[in-house]
């Protein structure tokens, strides 16, 4: 615990977005489950506005009969599903082809493909790119694919820092959104701090990238909780907003909630309407429910307690 506990000067506080700025900024929000997270949910009407893009995370060792049947019970209930595509799980073509169909069957026509989080491919496909260049998704009248975005850099791409592979291939996506009718965008990994989002976001826009960003937004978590799924997930600089969090013991019980970011993130959107983050993903990574709490009063303007599960 030592070393993300640096003591030093205390931020100063910011103003709350006006809840204008942030009601805007958050509408047409998604959040991401998977199949034993949404078991838990005895309806998903009860807790999220209707429509709400459901992600299905793929973890390595669950069944595709268990991803399936997830994808057809949430979109059953009126919200669009977005199955996630890790390439380096997926065996061969037929494989993914197979996957393909059985969500398609089911009505599923949106994908969010990446690499996925194992080192070494199982099969054929090492990375998003392959999938794409199957025409699969095209073959199957898919009419949505999303691909993962890394505000802060990843290290499993760029081991020896920096992004310049990762780079290379959002310029890749890109072009193949060009030359495609599938609508896309960027779904990132979860931020802390706004400052390296926004540069990232101005950055690719700058170097003629410009698929919308979905940001990756951390749900309301203990700090504990927060701080494992980060440094598992290769959070980078913006990691000091928990360092600078877990400086105060009276905040150790306390959940983490993304006010902070969000609110700065939507004053900049309202202040700049070029922007290119059009949506905000969340992680509830202290569970569905309390995500779906935090977002009600910032939503409606509302006031709500948000409670956080173990």
């Amino acid at each position: 615990m030592a070393s993300i506990l640096p003591f030093g000067r205390k931020k100063p506080q910011t103003a709350p977005a006006p809840q204008a700025a942030m009601s805007s900024f958050l509408q047409n929000f998604s959040i991401e489950v998977m199949p034993r997270t949404a078991e838990k949910i005895a309806d998903f009407r009860a807790i999220l506005p209707k429509g709400t893009r459901v992600y299905i995370a793929h973890i390595d060792g669950t069944p595709i009969e268990d991803m399936v049947a997830t994808a057809k019970r949430i979109a059953g209930e009126g919200f669009e599903v977005m199955p996630h595509f890790p390439a380096r799980i997926i065996e061969n073509a037929a494989t993914l082809e197979n996957w393909i169909k059985r969500y398609a069957d089911v009505g599923v026509s949106q994908a969010l493909l990446l690499a996925g989080g194992v080192d070494v491919p199982r099969g054929d496909f090492h990375c998003s790119m392959q999938l794409m260049e199957t025409g699969l998704f095209d073959k199957h009248a898919f009419k949505r694919l999303h691909v993962a975005g890394h505000p802060e850099g990843n290290k499993d791409i760029d081991p020896k820092g920096g992004d310049s592979v990762v780079m290379e291939a959002l310029r890749w996506k890109q072009d193949f959104s060009n030359r495609t009718d599938a609508k896309m965008a960027i779904a990132t990994q979860f931020c802390f701090e706004s400052a390296p989002v926004i540069d990232w976001a101005n950055r690719l826009k700058a170097e003629g990238i410009d698929l919308p960003i979905h940001i990756g937004i951390a749900g309301p978590a203990k700090l504990q909780t927060m701080i494992k799924f980060a440094l598992t997930c290769g959070v980078g600089p913006s990691l000091r907003v928990l360092q600078r969090r877990a400086k105060d013991v009276t905040k150790l019980i306390m959940p983490f909630t993304p006010e902070e970011i969000l609110g700065e993130l939507a004053v900049h959107k309202a202040a700049t309407p070029g922007f290119n983050i059009e949506s905000v993903h969340f992680f509830p990574l202290g569970g569905i429910n309390a995500t779906a709490e935090f977002l009600k009063p910032l939503l409606t303007g509302e006031s709500s307690d948000t409670a956080v599960q173990a």
